[in-house]
């Protein structure tokens, strides 16, 4: 039964994604913080350490969000994430210094987690509410997490001047208490349409021969996690995931160390423009572009171009480094192909184990989330101390190609039966 009338606009599902997912974004501007820790006798390893923390965290924590969605709610789920994340940035800002175990605490283990609660929450919902646009929608309710690395940079930097005027620690506070506040805001409108909802003059297409909805039900979580297809699609999300956040945690020390021994006298500046500006601005752009381009190519298609390519730049990246206008582009490429992960996942995932329990399992799926992120940037951060950058790249790069065919071999799963 359709009850349009009885219920909220949908958009406002959007509007509340979108503020939630510009607050979780903060861990992509966990570069900014960076210099400042090295001149406080940080190696490059540790400051790697504090990301890939928060990454796996984030990855940890969202399997059991999935879990926690049908009992407490998506608006409860999402406000909690809010507040879990806002009270480790306030503590690293009260207590952290720039002592390594309490920022690696603070920021990556209890600000990870309290992303890793909230973040499924608005995927889950957006789904929901807009089945007639799953891939655009999906995009654009991530969307905020790529722009707000741009934001959170260019406050804590150029625009704001926070770390400058006020210190580290202060910036970490303030991010703190707009994090709590924001996340709460937006977790107002995270609740699911009435059961049996469909967006007015919809009629849900007939399923693809083969498909996760063309049998009786959905998979569960320990249905998908029998399959070959769920390993496959962990697998590759995971090789790409490598690749990105190894490249978003060097994106300032790499370029710096590329364009100093290129002769380029502001290297500093030069490199953080590529991380806050085109690496940050293309990740957003690229989870709604690769979210409604799927909608036209199919998921799979989408997924090995966006692999394909992004083996080939990130190759590449070691040789455009060390020039401003090749940085840039660089930087643009990867940042866009990356974001497309996080629009291009979910709904490969809700296509080929269906919708109903997608907060569940798109939890297991973006495991591979954690893994790349333990994976990518303690091999960039040991590489790097070794003097070694571009191997990093390399390595990462060839993953992706490799990525690109495994995803091409994944057929649907076998179909239920009643």
């Amino acid at each position: 039964m359709n009850t349009n009338s009885k219920v909220m606009n949908r958009w406002l599902v959007v509007i509340g994604a979108i503020i939630i997912q510009l607050c979780l974004g903060a861990i992509y501007a966990w570069s900014v913080f960076t210099p400042q820790l090295k001149e406080a006798g940080w190696t490059a390893a540790q400051t790697q350490a504090v990301f890939a923390a928060g990454l796996a965290f984030f990855a940890i924590v969202m399997v059991i969000a999935g879990r926690l969605m049908p009992k407490i709610g998506p608006r409860v789920l999402a406000m909690a994430g809010g507040v879990v994340l806002g009270i480790g940035y306030l503590l690293a800002g009260l207590f952290g210094g720039t002592n390594f175990w309490a920022i690696f605490i603070f920021i990556g283990v209890i600000g990870g987690s309290g992303i890793g609660l909230a973040y499924v929450v608005p995927i889950a919902v957006g789904m929901r509410w807009f089945p007639d646009k799953k891939g655009l929608i999906t995009g654009l309710a991530v969307a905020g997490f790529g722009f707000g690395a741009m934001l959170w940079v260019k406050l804590a930097g150029t625009w704001g001047n926070l770390i400058a005027d006020l210190g580290l620690n202060a910036t970490f506070t303030i991010y703190g208490i707009v994090f709590f506040i924001s996340v709460v805001i937006g977790g107002i409108w995270m609740v699911f349409p009435p059961e049996g909802w469909k967006p007015e003059g919809w009629t849900p297409p007939a399923p693809a021969q083969g498909s996760a909805a063309s049998g009786t039900s959905d998979f569960t979580s320990g249905e998908m996690l029998k399959t070959p297809q769920f390993y496959m699609i962990l697998i590759t999300f995971a090789f790409g995931a490598s690749a990105g956040l190894m490249s978003i945690g060097l994106m300032k020390l790499f370029p710096i160390q590329a364009l100093t021994a290129a002769g380029i006298a502001n290297a500093s500046a030069v490199a953080g423009t590529a991380m806050a500006v085109f690496f940050s601005l293309a990740n957003g752009i690229g989870r709604i572009a690769w979210g409604a381009m799927s909608d036209k190519l199919g998921r799979k298609t989408s997924i090995v171009i966006m692999m394909g390519t992004q083996g080939i730049i990130v190759i590449l990246f070691q040789w455009m480094a060390g020039t401003p206008a090749l940085l840039y582009l660089g930087a643009t490429l990867i940042g866009f192909n990356f974001g497309g992960n996080f629009a291009l996942f979910p709904t490969m995932t809700a296509d080929t184990f269906g919708t109903k329990f997608i907060g569940q399992n798109y939890g297991w799926v973006f495991l591979a989330y954690g893994i790349g992120g333990i994976f990518g940037p303690i091999l960039g951060g040991r590489l790097g101390d070794m003097g070694n950058f571009p191997l990093a790249f390399t390595i990462c790069g060839v993953l992706c190609l490799l990525a690109a065919i495994l995803i091409y071999l994944v057929k649907p799963p076998q179909i239920k039966t009643a």
